[in-house]
């Protein structure tokens, strides 16, 4: 940590600025439900009914998903640079806006080009909405060293979505059908998650305004650790750790339904054995939060890398047990649910303390390009052999190289801080070895 650093979570700790922000953490983790359960886990219920009511092709409707997770992509550098300015709350609320207009007008769509652009539009819209800038927010607000409480409450709160908005998806297209169940969406973003973020993301309040240091002078400090990063293994090593995470998690999510059921699963079991993920995220998060609070980010991460290779050569594996799926899907459920709080923890902890929303933005670009792509790669490795068997094992080799890259990460990120204390001791002890008698 540089003494700027210090200095500016130190004024800000003795100015109160940064003192429980319970309530941002409320509106935080609110809008986090609303955003992952509208704009993510909404998707393909609302595509079903779509493609039966308009007779489109599961390859045109989730064509526009892919659009849309791509321009996330591209978008995750510059919304990160621009929470890291103190726009977060304009950017968050108008995101927000923003996407209730599009799920209205989505609501009325009957074209597949019109339904392209709305789609492709509220994807984009993901990389000022979810997870990334909320943790930007808190970081900003509270400094990225302090960090680390708030984070994980968000995704306490986050762990919720599916949990709330699959069964009220399903049950509003029982009921309304999806042009209804697009426009309950629409206000909850445009009520909601708005109110939720223009109300309670207050930049004035943030750590930096408690400091002692120019602003100006912050920003083009910023940019000097942005380049920075850059020359550093760490970042190259986390990017392709955070990019194998992705396309693992992706392809798994879209596909464990299929996958599941052809190991020879009956479907009422297939439903119990996902059903037990979420939950287990949320396990998962609360443990580290009451028995992890001492220990390193980069100590956790180490760990919980280990279990996904291991979880997804069980399912190579094919077990027939259906209580040894089970067991998977909860070690699994929890090892995600705890690696959302690494992933949002490690640019503090292993690369800068400073210009955290650009950083993370940086790492997260291939990952969200990542998560575009492996569903549309899961199905096409298995249209070659019509098997899951290649596409598990392909999820592996993602899952082996996420721990690996995560492995040496963390030793790197490890030796360079042990590196860097060394000219200190040094320049301690040498005069004095060194120093001539008197006279």
């Amino acid at each position: 940590m540089s003494n700027t650093d210090v200095e500016m979570q130190g004024s800000a700790m003795r100015s109160g600025s940064t003192q429980s922000p319970y309530a941002l953490i409320a509106a935080l983790g609110i809008g986090q439900i609303c955003a992952w359960g509208s704009l993510y886990y909404s998707f393909p219920l609302i595509a079903e009914a779509m493609m039966a009511e308009l007779g489109w092709s599961k390859t045109d409707v989730y064509g526009a998903a892919t659009i849309g997770l791509i321009l996330a992509g591209f978008l995750a550098y510059p919304v990160g640079v621009a929470v890291d300015k103190g726009h977060g709350r304009a950017l968050m609320g108008g995101a927000s806006l923003m996407a209730g207009i599009l799920l209205a007008l989505w609501s009325q769509v009957d074209n597949l080009i019109g339904f392209y652009l709305l789609v492709a539009g509220l994807g984009a819209l993901q990389a000022a909405a979810l997870y990334e800038p909320a943790f930007a927010v808190m970081a900003r607000r509270v400094g990225p060293g302090r960090a680390r409480a708030g984070i994980t409450a968000i995704t306490l709160w986050g762990g919720f979505a599916s949990t709330v908005f699959i069964p009220l998806v399903q049950f509003l297209l029982n009921h309304w059908g999806w042009r209804d169940a697009l426009l309950v969406l629409a206000v909850i973003n445009g009520l909601v998650c708005a109110v939720a973020y223009f109300g309670f993301i207050r930049p004035e309040k943030d750590a930096i305004h408690f400091s002692h240091a120019d602003i100006g002078h912050v920003l083009t400090t910023d940019k000097q650790e942005v380049r920075a990063a850059f020359q550093k293994p760490v970042f190259w090593l986390l990017m392709l750790a955070l990019t194998a995470y992705a396309g693992a998690f992706t392809a798994f999510t879209f596909h464990m339904y299929p996958l599941l059921l052809e190991g020879g699963l009956t479907t009422s079991n297939v439903v119990w054995a996902i059903a037990t993920i979420g939950p287990a995220q949320v396990g998962g998060r609360i443990l580290i939060s009451i028995f992890g609070s001492g220990t390193s980010m980069r100590r956790i991460g180490v760990f919980v890398v280990a279990v996904f290779p291991l979880v997804f050569i069980v399912l190579a594996i094919q077990p027939s047990s259906m209580w040894v799926i089970v067991a998977v899907c909860i070690a699994y459920g929890a090892s995600n649910g705890i690696f959302t709080i690494v992933r949002g923890l490690v640019v503090p902890e292993m690369l800068s303390r400073r210009a955290y929303g650009a950083i993370n933005g940086l790492l997260t670009f291939p990952s969200t390009l990542a998560r575009a792509l492996a569903p549309v790669a899961a199905a096409l490795l298995w249209s070659t052999t019509m098997s899951y068997d290649v596409v598990v094992w392909a999820i592996v080799a993602c899952a082996v190289v996420l721990a690996f890259s995560f492995w040496l990460a963390a030793w790197t990120s490890r030796q360079a801080n042990e590196l860097a204390m060394q000219p200190t001791e040094v320049a301690i002890t040498r005069p004095s070895a060194r120093q001539a008698p008197p006279g």
